[in-house]
């Protein structure tokens, strides 16, 4: 396993536009077709100085580092030919998606993780087929040294999901390659009101995709889940990943400052700017995703309020709540809890695991010096244990770095989790504290 650099680097994501379709259509098929994917972008990350960390997501993508961001180019631009002239099967022409992005991130059992890697993965995502992004830190190194006929198309400032600040996205040109695409896929693209998220979303991967699968076949998708297991934010991702499929829009509509069932259909009135009487009119003939969030305190009014919704043929619902609406057509999901490492696992074993990334990232939101080491990894693991995984109460504890060692704050924990209180002030109050 090569040694992997540190420091501030280039990172290279990929990916197989529609690739999961192409493997249900073509599975046979789609193994040989990756496997000669994979020698090609391979010989591309090689042959410009870069290493493959190690593939990403479902297979069909790949992960590469740079010491020099001129080499990430040249790499691109590489790998970027030998797709476009390779003879591919007839029905498998693959496209794949690349983004650049430069800075420092924290290395950990041969993985890079930390705001550096999630910008590049977020930019790779709005990206199409065959077209190479570039991130403004990536193109402000490379501008004055690119190859001859090789240049940068500036496609303006685009919010990524999950990253607050919004970033000004480049579009890397060849002369050999297609410059033209569609508008790039970033929320920017897409009518929506959906929170600009202060912290990064750690795991969920397969959730995501399982609830997006009930949504294919349903309008009314609830998350159940107990408080503090992360269903709102977890509908918001759901929402940002599905934008692109509900030309109208994702809207969230959160429901915990309400306590007046009459108040309901008001609220979602005031989302749109719309007044009570013309709501449901405004609703017919619109493609539109609606997140009715915290339902469980308006049990029975939330339900004939998305009843009501329902009779719109285009609206689709996620709601979130501790209790089932009842209602025809519901698909229910349980949020599980972040998966949690085994009682003796090791530091090595850990890194990776979601509920010990989440109490590293937050731990070090709250205190930029924190690591996990051999000296507390054991401390941690008793943590996200005793805290069954549950997202809410891991970033309590988390927080609690600035004043404990990890130590302190597993000892201190008991069972009514009365550590857990005084969550950031502009929290909602069933996020500023947690007890049993």
């Amino acid at each position: 396993m090569p040694d992997l650099p540190i420091g501030t680097i280039t990172y290279m994501f990929t990916d197989v536009e529609g690739s999961t379709l192409l493997w249900q259509q073509h599975p046979d098929e789609m193994r040989a077709v990756m496997a000669r994917h994979d020698s090609l972008l391979t010989s591309a990350v090689e042959a410009n100085d870069g290493t493959v960390v190690r593939p990403r997501g479902e297979g069909d993508s790949i992960f590469a580092v740079f010491l020099r961001a001129t080499d990430a180019v040249g790499a691109a631009c590489a790998a970027q030919q030998f797709i476009f002239r390779e003879t591919w099967p007839k029905d498998i022409a693959i496209n794949v998606r690349m983004a650049l992005h430069t800075g420092e991130s924290e290395l950990r059992e041969h993985d890079y993780y930390g705001t550096t890697v999630n910008r590049c993965a977020r930019l790779r995502a709005i990206a199409h087929g065959g077209q190479v992004l570039v991130s403004q830190a990536t193109a402000q190194l490379v501008q004055d040294m690119l190859p001859e006929g090789v240049f940068l198309r500036d496609m303006g400032s685009h919010r990524l999901k999950d990253l607050q600040r919004p970033e000004q996205v480049f579009q890397l040109i060849h002369p050999e390659l297609p410059a033209d695409f569609p508008d790039l896929k970033s929320l920017d693209a897409h009518p929506h009101n959906l929170p600009v998220q202060l912290t990064s979303f750690i795991g969920r991967e397969e959730e995501i995709d399982e609830v997006n699968g009930l949504l294919t076949n349903a309008r009314l998708v609830t998350l159940l889940g107990a408080g503090g297991s992360g269903k709102t934010r977890l509908a918001q991702e759901i929402g940002a990943s599905v934008i692109e499929d509900y030309p109208d829009g994702v809207w969230f509509i959160g429901l915990a400052a309400l306590s007046d069932p009459n108040m309901l259909r008001p609220h979602v009135a005031d989302t749109f700017n719309v007044g009570e009487d013309a709501l449901y009119g405004f609703l017919q003939g619109k493609s539109i995703l609606l997140i009715i969030d915290n339902c469980e305190h308006l049990v029975v009014g939330a339900a004939s309020l998305v009843h009501w919704l329902l009779a719109c043929p285009g609206v689709t619902v996620i709601a979130t709540t501790r209790e089932v609406l009842n209602l025809v057509g519901e698909r229910t999901y349980q949020v599980p809890p972040l998966p949690i490492p085994a009682q003796a696992a090791v530091q090595e074993i850990m890194a990776g695991c979601p509920s010990v990334d989440l109490f590293i990232e937050r731990a070090q939101a709250a205190s930029p010096a924190f690591e996990m080491t051999a000296s507390n990894a054991v401390s941690v693991n008793q943590i996200v244990r005793r805290l069954d995984g549950i997202p809410l109460a891991i970033e309590l504890a988390a927080s609690r770095v600035k004043l404990l060692q990890p130590a302190e704050i597993a000892s201190r924990l008991d069972e009514s989790f009365k550590l857990l209180t005084g969550g950031p002030v502009d929290a909602l109050p069933h996020h500023q504290t947690l007890e049993r």
